[in-house]
């Protein structure tokens, strides 16, 4: 007889990541006896010590850790099974993340979401910003379902359609006291070259990392979305390039300085990407939804 349950594997999982009994008993929303019982069932079933305990404190054994680390897989994989399973009978997926590149604003998806709220048959929504390449890995490692506004080109080998979203301008921008916005001439290489840029840094976990309009040996400040780079321009901490409809009202009230530039960017575009061959009412409902245009319009304004 199997002396391991999924049950049990779930809870010992909770305690290690929460680092109590008794959180853990508040997140699967159970009595800490409760707890204590399936921890201590366990134990005795397999004959070793799975927690040092240090008080309210637990801490995993060796034996505890290999338990979890091979555990963790079979939690997912039941997990990814109950999905298939529910998605077969309703149609419905159980869970849908949908990533976003971190120019756009979720809470432009806020009357989607609340649309999509009154048809999903209790499906469980989650969102997620990336950036860069970091958009796309997290579609083809299977952390998202649907790429709502994926900048630039997929990566090669395939397995994913997709279709143009929307497209954005961009614009070269310092602070009023920044020295840039004194030069009258567009900007040259050699102009940037003195001063530091600001940079969104991709995301990108395994992909090779992207990188736009940055100078070879330039002073880079690298932050992880593109609030950041706008807030760190606005304090004159450096230069670069920003989406028109986010610094649109600081140009016309003296908030930023639009430049020429020698080699100004291009237009991005973004895409809605979903993995191919995969079907489900809530990834169809959210292809649908996004088509008109409506939504990313929404999502490219100001934060």
């Amino acid at each position: 007889m199997l002396k391991l349950s999924l049950d049990a594997l779930l809870t010992v999982d909770t305690i290690a990541r929460r680092g109590s009994f008794a959180a853990a008993a508040k997140e699967l929303f159970r009595v800490p006896s409760t707890i204590s019982y399936t921890v201590s069932k366990l134990e005795e079933d397999l004959g070793v010590q799975l927690f040092e305990r240090f008080g309210p404190r637990v801490v995993l054994t060796k034996a505890g850790e290999e338990l979890l680390k091979e555990g963790r897989y079979l939690l997912k994989a039941a997990g990814d099974l109950e999905r298939r399973v529910r998605r077969v009978a309703s149609g419905w997926e159980t869970e849908f993340t949908i990533a976003l590149d971190s120019m756009l604003s979720p809470c432009g998806l806020m009357e989607d979401i609340e649309a999509f709220y009154q048809v999903a048959d209790q499906t469980r929504l989650r969102l997620m910003k990336e950036a860069l390449s970091g958009t796309w890995e997290a579609l083809i490692d299977r952390r998202a379902d649907l790429l709502v506004g994926a900048a630039g080109s997929g990566p090669s080998g395939g397995g994913y359609s997709a279709v143009p979203f929307g497209s954005i301008a961009f614009v070269f921008v310092v602070a009023p006291g920044h020295p840039l916005a004194a030069v009258e001439h567009p900007l040259s290489k050699s102009d940037l070259a003195a001063w530091r840029a600001v940079s969104v840094s991709d995301s990108a976990r395994h992909m090779a990392a992207r990188t736009v309009g940055l100078l070879f040996g330039q002073d880079t400040l690298a932050v992880p979305d593109m609030q950041a780079k706008y807030n760190f321009q606005r304090a004159g901490l450096g230069f670069g390039f920003l989406p028109e409809p986010w610094v649109r009202a600081d140009i016309e009230q003296g908030r930023f300085i639009a430049k020429a530039v020698e080699e100004p960017k291009p237009d991005e575009t973004l895409y809605l990407a979903w993995r191919t061959g995969e079907e489900g009412a809530a990834l169809a409902w959210w292809r649908e939804r996004m088509a008109d245009g409506a939504a990313f319009a929404r999502m490219a304004a100001p934060l």
